[in-house]
C-alpha cells in the first residue's frame, strides 16, 4: 500500500496543475456548484471534498489518484504555525484583525450578546468593487451567532 500524500501538498499540487491548465479557481468552484472561496480553501487543503467533487477536480486538472485521495481527507485546518505570516497579503488580514478586532468583539457582544461568530457554520465571499482611487477589495465574512451557555 503506497502511503498517502498529505493534504498541503496535495494543495501544492492542485495549485500548480491549475495555473499550468489556465483554469481560474473560479471555474473548479463552478465545476462543483461550490463558493468560490470555501473552494479554493479546499483545494489548498483546508476542507475535505465529497469523492464526486475530488473526482470531478481530479478529472478537470488531470489529477493522480493520490491526489484525489487527499482532497477527501479531513484536515488539520489553520496554517499550523503560531507566527504571524509574512506574506503581505494575509499579514493585512492580520492586522486588520489586530486593528479592528477588539471593536469587533465589542459590537458583537453589544448586538447580540455574549457569544462568538461561528467560522465552521460561515460563509466568505470576495469581489472587486469600482473606486475612482483604485479598485477595492471587499471580503464579506458571514459566520452564524453562536451564544454561551452555561
Amino acid at each position: 500500500m503506497v502511503a498517502m500524500i498529505d493534504k498541503l501538498e496535495a494543495g501544492q499540487i492542485v495549485s500548480r496543475a491549475r495555473f499550468v491548465k489556465g483554469t481560474t479557481w473560479r471555474s473548479l468552484a463552478d465545476a462543483i456548484d461550490k463558493p468560490v472561496v470555501w473552494t479554493t480553501a479546499a483545494l489548498l487543503g483546508q476542507h475535505a471534498l465529497t469523492s464526486d467533487d475530488a473526482w470531478r477536480i481530479g478529472e478537470i486538472l488531470e489529477l493522480g489518484d493520490d491526489v484525489v485521495e487527499a482532497m477527501q481527507v479531513q484536515p488539520y485546518r489553520g496554517s499550523g504555525t503560531q507566527q504571524i505570516p509574512t506574506d503581505p497579503t494575509i499579514y493585512r488580514f492580520y492586522e486588520a484583525l489586530d486593528v479592528y478586532g477588539p471593536a469587533l468583539k465589542e459590537l458583537i457582544h453589544e448586538e447580540f450578546g455574549d457569544g462568538i461568530m461561528s467560522a465552521i457554520n460561515f460563509n466568505v465571499e470576495i469581489e472587486r468593487r469600482e473606486d475612482p482611487k483604485g479598485d477595492r477589495v471587499v471580503v464579506t465574512l458571514d459566520g452564524k451567532f453562536l451564544d454561551y451557555n452555561w
